[in-house]
């Protein structure tokens, strides 16, 4: 995932020259990526209220996680928003933001999956399974406005890794739903809990180094403005 950030916007979602004569990665700054973004956040809304109710109810791991990760996204993708258009310092510094929120989302994931381990009955597969395919609805409803978008900044980029993974999850949240009612078992809705965990992190791992690459990138380039404007030495 590379890509080097500029205050130059562009309104296509591949890579062009920018205006300091380097490539330009979209950062989100067009009407079409602001409408699709708008319509995204007010899916995850949507989302988190019916399976924050279904996860209470069917005392899933697997779909707490959905829950978590319904309302973190809906929060972020809408300083996704917010961050367009901004400087580049702005828009990384929101990028890490959102790596450490899904991390800290992981790992409170993890702390929910063991305590269930040791604690909890087995969950009600029915309800996990018909709340996973609503959430792979929802999510794939998101990917579909957003696979124009896939390519940009850390934001842009970020915003589309976490819907991918979003209706993966609700996928797997689904047929864990059919595991847990074939066994009578709750560890089926543990193991992809912590599996989901994982996944969660590796995306926050994406995130923090294409942001860290960025900003670097941008301030090597600032670096090389400043000195190529920098008069010479008189002879």
């Amino acid at each position: 995932m590379n890509g080097v950030m500029s205050n130059c916007s562009t309104s296509d979602t591949t890579p062009v020259h920018g205006c300091c004569g380097s490539n330009v990665a979209f950062d989100g700054a067009s009407p079409a990526y602001r409408r699709a973004l708008r319509a995204v956040i007010a899916i995850n809304v949507l989302g988190f209220g019916v399976v924050a109710v279904g996860s209470w109810l069917a005392n899933s791991a697997a779909l707490a996680a959905n829950t978590l990760d319904f309302a973190a996204d809906a929060a972020t993708y809408a300083l996704s928003l917010w961050v367009i258009g901004k400087s580049v310092d702005v828009r990384s510094g929101a990028a890490f933001f959102k790596s450490a929120s899904l991390a800290l989302m992981a790992l409170g994931i993890l702390g929910l999956a063991l305590w269930r381990a040791l604690s909890g009955a087995a969950p009600e597969g029915t309800a996990i399974s018909g709340l996973g395919l609503f959430g792979a609805a929802a999510n794939l409803m998101a990917a579909l406005l957003l696979v124009r978008f896939r390519e940009g900044d850390a934001n842009v980029r970020s915003v589309w890794l976490c819907t991918r993974n979003d209706l993966i999850q609700c996928l797997a949240v689904a047929a864990t739903g059919v595991a847990v009612t074939v066994t009578g078992s709750r560890w089926p809705d543990l193991a992809v809990g912590v599996l989901l965990a994982a996944v969660f992190l590796r995306s926050a791992w994406q995130i923090a180094v294409q942001a860290r690459d960025e900003r670097r990138a941008a301030l090597a380039e600032a670096d090389f403005v400043t000195h190529s404007r920098r008069p010479a030495a008189p002879v």
